[in-house]
This record gives structure tokens, sequence and C-alpha cells, in this order.
């Protein structure tokens, strides 16, 4: 194992990633308890969403339902769901993206980790 620089604070550093832990378990409750809506058509077909990763509910406009052609009323319930799988993603990204650069600025000093040699700038996960 490599030795560590004497000026390090093992319990600081402990204790600063157990409250980064903690932040994660919040910004992840928080996000679940959250929910969004899937929009196709111009908002005539929607689907509801919530952070858990559940479809809760579909509704369809009637001046969509063509019974010959059914596959534009399916394309357009898939468009809705992918909306709303896209939101639910964007959201939980931005959750947890907040919570790493705080935490990243808390062990780093404000800027977070240099990336390419410029300091400031913060490179996270996709």
């Amino acid at each position: 194992m490599a030795d560590l620089p004497g000026d390090v604070d093992l319990g600081g550093l402990l204790s600063q990633m157990q409250q980064l832990q903690e932040s994660v378990a919040r910004a992840e409750a928080a996000a679940t308890a959250r929910h969004v809506t899937g929009t196709a058509a111009g908002g005539a077909v929607t689907v509801t969403a919530s952070g858990e990763l559940s479809f809760d509910a579909v509704t369809i406009d009637a001046s969509v339902v063509d019974p010959a052609d059914v596959a534009m009323l399916e394309d357009l319930v898939l468009a809705a769901v992918r909306d709303a799988a896209a939101k639910l993603l964007a959201m939980r990204r931005e959750a947890m993206g907040d919570v790493v650069q705080s935490a990243l600025e808390g062990l780093f000093g404000p800027g977070g980790v240099p990336v390419g040699g410029e300091p400031g700038l913060l490179e996270l996960p996709e």
C-alpha cells in the first residue's frame, strides 16, 4: 500500500465520504418521489411515470384513436413512454450531479477536480 502524505486527515476524509453517501441517498429518495409526464402528438397521448421508474398512467385523447390505424396509436404511445423515460433519466442525472458536484467541491475545494489541467472544470460521469 502506498504511503499517504503526512497531512492527510483520514478521519475527515471518511467523514466527508459518509456525508456524500448520505447526500446521495437523500437525492435518490427525492428523485424517486417525483413524477414526470411524457407526451406525444402535442399532448394527445400522455404517460405519467414516477421516479421509481414505474409507469403509472396512460391517457389517450379520442381524436387520435383510429381503428383503421392502430399502428399510429402504438407509435404515439411508444413516443410518450420514451419521452417520459428521457425526462426521468434527466431528472435523476440532475439530482445526482448536484450531489456529486457539491461533494467534490467539499473534497477538492471550489471548482472541483481540474480536468485536462484546467482549474475549475469538473468532469462528471455519464
